[in-house]
């Protein structure tokens, strides 16, 4: 059953910054659409995760994707058989999984990354050279955007 998402309103989302998410989440989401689905979007955003900030227990990979701790070890079994991350035990903490992204996780994300530059970039050579000039005038802002993102989801590490 699907939950209602209620939008976090803030003194910041103006009309403007509405209109602005709103386009990024739909070119976002047209993006998506086009990737290849070899893999879930939950799995791939682990693997991001995993190659972002290093080696992370299950529980932690867990509550940074949203997931409960049994999916999360399902979800990591599936990556480990086709080799795309690799458990080991924590030395502190015997019960514990450690999960980090192999080198062969690590090139398909590299190979992920490349296709869907690639995908935009031909959007991109398609608009008008001064559409196309705004847009690379916003690369600064939507690098911090991203950035802010990581931060939200590092802040989830964090939490007692």
């Amino acid at each position: 059953m699907l939950q209602h998402m209620n939008p976090v309103q803030t003194p910041e989302a103006d009309e403007s910054s509405l209109a602005t998410a709103a386009a990024v989440y739909g070119l976002l989401a047209s993006l998506l659409r086009r990737a290849p689905r070899d893999i879930s979007l939950t799995s791939l955003a682990t693997l991001s995760t995993l190659n972002r900030t290093g080696t992370k227990r299950i529980t932690e990979l867990a509550a940074i994707e949203g997931v409960t701790q049994p999916s999360m070890t399902t979800l990591i079994a599936s990556l480990e058989r086709q080799g795309l991350v690799e458990r080991a035990g924590d030395p502190r903490d015997k019960r514990v999984s450690l999960v980090s992204i192999t080198e062969a996780g690590r090139e398909y994300m590299g190979q992920r990354r490349k296709a869907g530059t690639a995908a935009f970039a031909t959007l991109v050579s398609q608009l008008p050279p001064d559409e196309a000039a705004i847009l690379a005038a916003a690369i600064p802002a939507l690098e911090r955007l991203q950035a802010l993102d990581n931060e939200q989801r590092d802040a989830l590490l964090r939490r007692p």
